[in-house]
C-alpha cells in the first residue's frame, strides 16, 4: 500500500470559526492537534533561507528533556548551507512532502516524500529544496550522548518504502514497526521509527516506561490513551509525552493509523542533576 503523510500546515481560521479543540498540556502529555498549526505561531532560524517551521516539543524542564522536533517548511531554492549551529547535536529528517536535495560530507542524496536520515554530531551537512513545490520535513533533535568506547554512529539516507516493516508477536500483521536503525546497534542513543496499526490494531496494556515520546500522526485516526484519559487524534496531530507516561491505543478505522514515533534509549539513567549530554 502506498504510504500517505499527512503535510498541510499554516493559513488562518476565519473570524467566524469557534475556539474549540483538542489541544491539552498535562503534567504528563500534551497533545497539539493539526489545527493549531497556523501562521502566527510559526518560527525562523538562523542561516535558512525562505524558510519556517512549527516547533512541536522542546526540552522542558520537569516535563520531556531529551529532544525537540520541528515541522520544517521550506520554499522551493530554499535550504541552509549552515544548519545545524550545536555541534553536539544529532538528528534526524522525515520528509513528508516535496523534494529536495541533502549533502552530507560533500555527497549529495535525493530527498522525497519517505526519505529518512540520520546525521550524527558535528555532521557537515547541506541542505535544499530543488523542487518546484514546498519540502516539508520532520527536523528531530537530541543532544548526543557519547559513551567511552563507542564510537559515534555514521550518517545514513535510506527510505521507509524500502524498509519492510516488522509485526508486532500475535498481532497477525496489525501492529507493525518500521526500524530505520539495528535495535542492538548500541551507538545509537535514539530511535526513530514508523508506527502502523491496521484497522482494529490495539495496543492492548497501558505502556509504562522510561521513555520519552514524540508522536506525529502521519494517517488515519485512533483513540490514544494517555494517562489517565481517552484522546481522539489524527493525522496532524502530535502527541508529547513524558517519561511514564501511560499510554494504549486502539485504531478503529476505516484506514490504517500511522505516526512517526521518537523515544531515548540504550543510555543509562543520569544520577545526578546535571543537563544530559
Amino acid at each position: 500500500m502506498t504510504a500517505s503523510y499527512y503535510a498541510q500546515m499554516g493559513g488562518h481560521p476565519p473570524q467566524e470559526q469557534i475556539m474549540t479543540d483538542r489541544a491539552v498540556f498535562t503534567d504528563a502529555y500534551a497533545v497539539i492537534p493539526k489545527g493549531t498549526m497556523r501562521d502566527i505561531v510559526t518560527s525562523f532560524l538562523p542561516f535558512w533561507e525562505d524558510t519556517r517551521l512549527w516547533v512541536l516539543s522542546r526540552p522542558l524542564s520537569g516535563f520531556a528533556e531529551t529532544f525537540s522536533q520541528y515541522i520544517m517548511e521550506v520554499a522551493p531554492g530554499g535550504g541552509s548551507d549552515r544548519p545545524e549551529t550545536d555541534p553536539g547535536a544529532e538528528a534526524v529528517l522525515f520528509v513528508v512532502e516535496g523534494a529536495g536535495t541533502l549533502t552530507i560530507d560533500g555527497t549529495a542524496h535525493a530527498l522525497e516524500p519517505g526519505s529518512f536520515a540520520f546525521l550524527p554530531p558535528a555532521t557537515d551537512w547541506t541542505l535544499r529544496n530543488t523542487g518546484d513545490a514546498l519540502l516539508k520535513f520532520h527536523w528531530i533533535r537530541k543532544a548526543y550522548e557519547a559513551v567511552e568506547g563507542l564510537p559515534a554512529p555514521e550518517a545514513f539516507v535510506t527510505n521507509e518504502k524500502d524498509i519492510t516493516p516488522a509485526a508486532m508477536p500475535g498481532t497477525d500483521g496489525k501492529w507493525a514497526t518500521t526500524r530505520f536503525v539495528d535495535q542492538t546497534d548500541l551507538r545509537h542513543d535514539m530511535h526513530v521509527t514508523v508506527v502502523t496499526f491496521e484497522p482494529g490494531g490495539v495496543i492492548p496494556f497501558a505502556e509504562t516506561h522510561v521513555m520519552e515520546h514524540g508522536l506525529y500522526v502521519l494517517e488515519g485516526k485512533a483513540v490514544y490513551r494517555l494517562n489517565s484519559d481517552w484522546v481522539e487524534v489524527e493525522a496532524g496531530d502530535y502527541m508529547w509525552l513524558r517519561a511514564f507516561c501511560p499510554q494504549a491505543c486502539y485504531a478503529g478505522g476505516p484506514g490504517r493509523f500511522r505516526y512517526l514515533l521518537y523515544k531515548d534509549v540504550n543510555r543509562h539513567m543520569p544520577l545526578r542533576l546535571t543537563p544530559r549530554g
